[in-house]
């Protein structure tokens, strides 16, 4: 797992677990911890491996025993890094961007369950059209050409595992997310977050990508600052 610290003089420390097939290079998740850094904070950027056969090993535990070397600092998850940031300790407050806690309708269940006992860790299924209006309409073509197109069936048995073992969600966290968003399941946001500490946008599954990306900067900072208190009477319109 490649991890990297932005802003060495930052006065706070965020913890920041980036989506499946994220990279810090790519313009738009450059842009979103280009926004932490100026707020001030200190951001240890984890880069998920986008093939693994073991969850807790090749997820989970680096970025867990990471953690436990910081005193206090906030949380940040997109995606596949909310799955990861969800089973993390320690952290004052948890946003959490697109929580990828479930799979789309994209992805039957059927299908999932059988190819899940499929005995092979070879990237040979394909993850559909991770395009503009699947991320956003900002999603930039490096982004888009350098995203990989496929998974192994140890890669969905894992991450189906670790979606059903969800923890009990932080009752002060909140999540950013879009009604429209082709890539994760709404059912267990709605399941385990309350109404009132989601803010919806209009746009794909990243924020980040979103067409109005900058109307929810000073929210989502505010998020991770003062936990949910700071979203229950500043949601914006989606936009």
């Amino acid at each position: 797992m490649r991890h990297r610290i932005f802003n060495e003089d930052g006065d706070e420390e965020l913890v920041f677990v980036m989506g499946w097939g994220n990279r810090w290079t790519h313009e738009n998740v450059s842009w979103l911890i280009g926004q932490l850094t100026e707020a001030g904070y200190r951001v240890h950027a984890f880069e998920l491996p986008t093939n693994i056969d073991d969850f807790k090993a090749d997820w989970l535990e680096p970025v867990a025993e990471y953690v436990r070397d910081l005193e206090e600092y906030q949380l940040l998850g997109h995606s596949a890094g909310s799955l990861v940031a969800q089973a993390l300790d320690g952290a004052d407050n948890h946003v959490y961007l697109s929580p990828w806690w479930g799979y789309g309708e994209g992805f039957p269940e059927p299908v999932l369950e059988a190819v899940s006992k499929l005995p092979t860790t070879f990237p040979c299924l394909p993850v559909g059209d991770l395009d503009r209006e699947a991320l956003g309409e900002r999603a930039t073509d490096h982004q888009i050409e350098t995203t990989p197109s496929w998974i192994s069936p140890a890669f969905v048995r894992e991450t189906r595992r670790a979606q059903s073992e969800l923890l009990t969600i932080d009752h002060d966290a909140v999540v950013f997310c879009s009604l429209r968003d082709p890539v994760v399941s709404l059912r267990p946001i709605g399941e385990r977050v309350p109404a009132e500490h989601v803010v919806l946008y209009n746009g794909g599954h990243e924020l980040f990508s979103a067409p109005g990306r900058d109307r929810y900067v000073d929210l989502l900072l505010a998020a991770l600052e003062d936990g949910s208190d700071a979203v229950e009477e500043r949601k914006p319109i989606p936009a």
